[in-house]
């Protein structure tokens, strides 16, 4: 698991300057006011190849009333489920009880934490941190977080015991196959899970919620090695209150990026509802293979199936190529056909083709239907190869590509489907226009080609007149 770093402090520090600095985005609002940030905010950040979480959270110490309250709350759960602590502090403020109070915190929890004197630029910066070592967390590390100043420093001794990351390879080969389960809550994912392992592994209650944290179980089934994760259901963002069930959704999301394959579990008593299209939404934008479980098809009357049946045809349109399963996962009826599809959909994401077969697809593809033409000029498409694995990303080189329309699009990614029998994966179709060399140069003619000219207009001119006479 990827280590979490929390950054903790005052409102008002710098906390989201730093957060957008580590992550090398703009993923945090900034602006000159205390209080902006409310909510924990998750961001992945690569330092020397050292992956980690980093956590910005919203200020602490100023009030324990109204909205502070509640950010406070937000603070302390980062706090806890973080690995490493970096505690931010103002240089040009000093030091202030506020910070005092929430340095007797952190030495409580004995976590390894860093005090971080952000904001030295403008400042004489050794007499200003200096008071900072009555806090008792030893020597600030100093920085200037929106100017990137002395952020690397910070990182290296921040990360120094994180080891570097294996080699992707070995840990696909290490964790096997990685199997998200997700759904809304209480629709049967706990069940589903003790199901597919053979054993009660996870709680299984009556009760939303029940599932708080992502579970990952690694386990083998005929000799082949998979990561089951169990997660906590997601409702619609306006039914969200407790801050543990936030917290939940985040894991879900998380656990969505970290599987190869997600099942995404339907009750079917309740139907297709838009929160499974959101959820559904959420694992294309990660680009991870879909296996659908109409969950709780037991005890159902024929007319009830039937109007299951119809709202699936019609609400799962836009993803034709993911395989739909009926389960009851309570009694085990259909849940041991899950496993076909989830290889099948597997296998489909990590499609490897080589360069030569995947234009000769291509080809074939425009010469039965060709491009359309943009303004006035047919668009030519000269060759495809693999951008990418999970999704399988298809690049296309060419002349005015980037202006194919959808439906052009649409056409080739169903013939690549055809082809190569993908099933349960998105396809990812990318547009890269040749870039023509002399384009903005002017044409350098010959001068005893241009006088050429001159002489052959000159003369045709003369013959004009003569002929007019």
């Amino acid at each position: 698991m990827k280590p979490v770093i929390a950054l903790i402090g005052r409102p008002n520090v710098g906390k989201s300057t730093l957060f957008n600095q580590i992550t090398k985005s703009r993923d945090a609002l900034v602006a000159d006011f205390a209080g902006l940030t409310r909510d924990r905010k998750y961001g992945d950040a690569v330092f020397q190849n050292k992956s980690f979480i980093v956590v910005d959270t919203g200020g602490i110490g100023e009030s324990e009333a109204g909205i502070d309250a509640y950010m406070a709350e937000q603070s302390k759960t980062a706090i806890h489920e973080a690995d490493l602590i970096v505690f931010v502090v103002d240089a040009r403020a000093g030091l202030l009880a506020s910070d005092e109070q929430i340095a007797r915190e952190l030495r409580t929890l004995g976590k390894k934490v860093f005090l971080v004197a952000n904001k030295v630029d403008g400042v004489h910066a050794e007499a200003a941190i200096v008071e900072f070592y009555k806090l008792g967390l030893g020597e600030p590390i100093q920085v200037a977080a929106s100017h990137g100043r002395g952020v690397a420093q910070m990182l290296e001794d921040v990360l120094e015991d994180v080891p570097e990351d294996e080699n992707p390879e070995a840990l696909d080969q290490a964790t096997g196959l990685r199997l998200a389960v997700i759904g809304r809550p209480n629709v049967g994912k706990s069940t589903l899970v003790n199901r597919l392992l053979g054993e009660d592994r996870v709680v299984v209650f009556d009760m939303p919620g029940t599932t708080r944290d992502s579970v990952y179980i690694p386990f083998e089934r005929n000799e082949r090695k998979y990561t089951l994760i169990d997660t906590a259901g997601v409702r619609r963002k306006g039914k969200v209150d407790e801050m543990v069930e936030k917290f939940s959704i985040v894991k879900t999301l998380q656990a969505i990026k970290d599987a190869h394959v997600v099942v995404v579990v339907i009750d079917a008593r309740e139907g297709v509802v838009e929160q499974d299209l959101h959820l559904i939404g959420y694992a294309l934008e990660a680009g991870r293979a879909m296996v659908i479980a109409i969950n709780k098809w037991d005890n159902m009357s024929d007319y009830a199936r039937s109007q299951c049946k119809m709202d699936i045809e019609r609400r799962f349109d836009f993803i034709p190529w993911a395989r739909v399963h009926l389960i009851s996962a309570l009694h085990g009826t259909g849940v041991g056909d899950l496993y076909p599809s989830i290889h099948r959909a597997y296998d489909s994401s990590n499609l490897k083709v080589t360069p030569s077969k995947l234009t000769q697809i291509l080809n074939d593809a425009t010469d039965a239907h060709q491009p359309p033409m943009i303004s006035g000029r047919r668009i030519k498409m000269r060759y495809a190869h693999m951008g990418g694995q999970n999704p399988p990303t298809i690049v296309i080189h060419g002349n005015k590509v980037d202006k194919t329309p959808a439906d052009y699009r649409r056409y080739l990614e169903n013939v690549f489907r055809k082809v190569y029998k993908l099933e349960g994966t998105p396809v990812k179709i990318d547009f890269r226009t040749s870039e023509n060399p002399f384009e903005g140069r002017k044409s350098q003619v010959d001068e005893r080609v241009a006088a050429r000219r001159r002489r052959y207009v000159q003369k045709f001119k003369k013959a004009e007149k003569k002929f007019k006479r």
